[in-house]
């Protein structure tokens, strides 16, 4: 179950963070993660928790605001990717993310794409229709409801394919 706290951040931070292109809640997680020494299933359970929590959220906003459920609908699909690289213990991407401080989306691509061998190809297909959403859904605002709702099935998959991921994995 995710929780939410309030954590007072110096703004000159939070701006240095956004001209870097960090999102301060990836990076909060990432370090305490780090800090907390879990294991990557635990990392995984933690991205999953949060990749169903958008999706609650995702949903729940496709026919009030279509865009912001885009927006939750695409972080879906990339907390899904961030437990699938933890889960297939993709080093080289998960070492440089932590060096980084912040995931890129070269490596969200890099994971999804070769999680196909593992998860199939429906996992890769959701990566995509939630790419296209953050895309025209969010930044450029062209989607309405009905295109939005199309494409959640993909990404209701994503979860259950890390889901199941999970259910075989071993710490």
């Amino acid at each position: 179950m995710c929780m939410g706290i309030t954590v007072l951040i110096p703004e000159s931070l939070i701006k240095k963070a956004k001209e870097k292109g960090i999102a301060i809640e990836d990076l909060i997680i990432e370090l305490l993660t780090s800090k907390l020494g879990l294991d990557p299933k635990e990392e995984a359970e933690l991205h999953l928790e949060l990749a169903k929590r958008y999706l609650r959220e995702g949903e729940g906003l496709i026919d009030r605001d279509p865009i912001q459920a885009s927006e939750k609908l695409y972080k879906v699909a990339e907390e899904c990717v961030k437990a699938v690289a933890k889960l297939l213990r993709v080093e080289d991407v998960v070492k440089r993310v932590r060096e980084r401080g912040r995931w890129v989306l070269k490596d969200l691509e890099y994971v999804a794409m070769i999680s196909k061998s593992k998860l199939g190809e429906s996992f890769y297909i959701g990566w995509d229709m939630a790419c296209f959403l953050h895309v025209w859904g969010f930044h450029e605002a062209k989607l309405d409801p009905d295109s939005i709702r199309s494409r959640l099935p993909y990404i209701k998959r994503m979860v259950s394919s890390v889901e199941k991921l999970l259910c075989g994995s071993k710490a």
